[in-house]
């Protein structure tokens, strides 16, 4: 059942149309004018379709046409138009009406166009909340993503523009970076979600088992062979293969691989049939493109082949802007898991995770982080309860400082480092805080709390 919002000034005519669209189930509400149609909808947001006589006084159809759309725009408007007004009609439409009708009409071809306009418009909120739907789930997958500096932004839209292609991803990032969640991205929002996602760590499987692994074999094709295999190519049949650690692979097994980017089919090892393979492949390295494509031991025409979209991971140490919502993301999703009652970390401790350098990066900070709520004794992660985190380049204390408490030290360090950016930013407090990595108001509530004023 709908709610139909009929206008038209004769009142036979309305009254008609409105016992025709009640006897098929639905609600109306009728209007002598536009004037008093408008003020029905402003009072009935349940308005699905209007439909308006477009000669009226001194309101027009035209005029709720355009009233409608701004008001209301997720409200359908069908325009009834004499008979000739097909000029009319097409403006009407161009304004922003579903469809027209000419009069005279046989009501129940004004019933038919009714029910067809209302059964496209619930196929299109059907869309729309399955679109909303894709779009959480999406969301979904960057929460575990997580950051909002520049750098992360430019992987969520590289994220958003390879995902629909089935073209060779290449990730590069240093360890702990989220190359797997980066892909597990890109899946989710690929035309591939709903078929398998397969991952293989090439660097964690002993030499002589990656082939068996990744291509599967027959029996009797090795000793232990003591049955057929399917390997992670046919597992991920349709769907996605993430091959993370793709530069320890021996050449042998580059070879093989090389086959299945150019031919799209595989051999299992000790067999014969050739087996075609519908696979999107995504490959992550913890080396530097420069690093893959100068070694030895990696074959040149296969890092072409995988280079075709590649991407690099910034490292935490590079988006410390980050490190505060990575935090109070990871105290959130840990607390549970280790019956922790914290809620928040002091300004002292935050500071000490800010100025570290995290060369095992996210997942270094992570493990940091269940530490604290682990050992933390209040409902605040204090400076007490981290690691000794050795503070990023210059590491050596500023000069005149003696050691102190963590604290004490963290501090004078932290103090520092602000003079200096402060200095190369010529006193701009907005590009100092673009130097350091950290939003211009935490740049401003440090200044306060040391005292300290821009050169």
């Amino acid at each position: 059942m709908a709610t139909v919002l009929i206008i038209d000034d004769h009142d036979a005519m309305r009254e008609g149309l409105e016992l025709l669209l009640r006897r098929r189930g639905h609600r109306t509400l009728g209007a002598r004018n536009g004037a008093e149609g408008l003020e029905l909808l402003a009072e009935h947001d349940e308005v699905e379709l209007v439909v308006a006589d477009l000669k009226m006084e001194p309101v027009d159809g035209m005029q709720v046409l355009r009233e409608v759309t701004a008001r209301s725009p997720g409200t359908d408007v069908l325009i009834i138009t004499a008979y000739g007004s097909v000029e009319i009609a097409v403006e009407a439409m161009k304004s922003g009406a579903v469809d027209f009708i000419e009069k005279p009409f046989r009501s129940e071809a004004f019933a038919a166009r009714v029910e067809s306009l209302l059964k496209a418009r619930a196929e299109r909120e059907r869309l729309r909340a399955e679109c909303r739907y894709l779009r959480q789930e999406l969301d979904r997958e960057y929460g575990e993503i997580v950051g909002r500096s520049p750098a992360m932004r430019a992987v969520y839209d590289w994220i958003t523009r390879v995902a629909p292609s089935d073209s060779t991803l290449m990730i590069y990032g240093e360890s702990g970076t989220g190359k797997e969640l980066v892909a597990r991205a890109i899946h989710a929002a690929s035309p591939r979600a709903q078929a398998p996602f397969i991952r293989v760590n090439c660097g964690a499987l002993p030499e002589g088992i990656l082939d068996s692994e990744l291509f599967g074999h027959e029996r009797g094709a090795f000793t232990g062979a003591e049955r057929r295999r399917r390997g992670r190519f046919e597992l991920a049949q349709g769907g996605s293969l993430f091959l993370d650690e793709i530069g320890t692979i021996r050449p042998e097994t580059q070879v093989r691989l090389l086959r299945v980017l150019q031919e799209r089919e595989i051999e299992r090892v000790g067999g014969e049939e050739t087996i075609p393979v519908d696979v999107r492949i995504i490959v992550a390295t913890n080396l530097t493109p420069e690093a893959l494509r100068a070694s030895s031991e990696f074959r040149e025409d296969l890092y072409y082949r995988l280079h075709v979209v590649p991407v690099v991971l910034p490292p935490l140490r590079e988006r410390r802007g980050d490190i505060p919502l990575l935090a109070s993301h990871f105290i959130e999703q840990l607390k549970s898991r280790t019956r922790s009652q914290v809620t928040g970390i002091s300004d002292e401790a935050m500071a000490a995770l800010e100025v570290y350098d995290w060369p095992g990066n996210v997942r270094e900070l992570e493990n940091v982080i269940e530490r604290a709520l682990v050992l933390a004794q209040g409902t605040v992660i204090t400076p007490a309860d981290l690691p000794a985190l050795a503070p990023a380049e210059p590491r050596s204390l500023p000069e005149g400082a003696s050691p102190g408490t963590l604290q004490e030290s963290l501090e004078a360090y932290e103090r520092e480092l602000i003079r200096r950016s402060l200095v190369q930013a010529r006193g701009v407090k907005a590009e100092a805080a673009r130097l350091l990595g950290v939003p211009p108001a935490t740049l401003h509530y440090k200044l306060q709390k040391y005292g300290m004023k821009v050169p």
